[in-house]
């Protein structure tokens, strides 16, 4: 479990392929206290630590996962949005985030609103509806509010609003057009969604 408040920005180190893909990835985390099979979201994704040394850590990403997240995450030189997993007493500053990715969203618009920037993104039809303004939702990792969703019967586009911390503290802050990024929705309307389906489909 984790909250979408991101404490560390790695860098993906080396990319190899195994049975499955083994990323190291640069840290500024004390390794001392991260445990062999300790939980830690990489861009949204719950990954395992396989390995790890003074200033890296090891994780494998399966083709399952790779099939269904951001392919630019998984390469050398990469920039990851990490985040350790909630512990017992800890702050809830973001919103519940589970680490498994609902889609991959594709950026169509980044321009500067403000002090802000105002990122545009379009997402499968499929989990639109259960995006809402106003509700959280969360992209590489990062716990955002929604600012306004819209649809043309066939394509959903949303978008939210990057403060210059955030911009400054995630890689949110160098996405440009064209760029994918992973999306989770919040888990409230996930549940939701599966409740209404198996109502639906028993015909109550």
């Amino acid at each position: 479990m984790f909250t979408g408040i991101v404490t560390d920005v790695g860098i993906v180190r080396s990319a190899e392929q195994r049975g499955d893909l083994r990323l190291d990835i640069r840290t500024g985390y004390d390794l001392a206290e991260v445990a062999i099979g300790a939980s830690i979201a990489c861009s949204g994704v719950c990954l395992t630590v396989v390995d790890k040394g003074d200033d890296w850590f090891a994780v494998d990403v399966s083709a399952e996962t790779q099939s269904h997240t951001a392919p630019e995450r998984w390469q050398e030189g990469a920039r990851l949005n990490l985040e350790r997993s909630l512990r017992l007493g800890d702050e809830m500053g973001g919103h519940i985030v589970t680490g498994h990715v609902d889609a991959v969203a594709k950026v169509t618009g980044a321009y500067p609103e403000g002090d802000s920037r105002r990122i545009e993104l379009e997402v499968p039809g499929g989990i639109g509806p259960m995006i809402a303004a106003k509700g959280s939702i969360a992209l590489d990792g990062v716990s955002l509010t929604v600012n306004s969703v819209a649809s043309d019967g066939e394509n959903w586009r949303f978008s939210v609003n990057i403060i210059p911390h955030t911009a400054k503290h995630t890689t949110l802050g160098a996405i440009a057009v064209g760029e994918h990024l992973n999306v989770e929705i919040d888990v409230l309307a996930r549940y939701l969604d599966r409740m209404l389906a198996t109502r639906s489909h028993a015909g109550v």
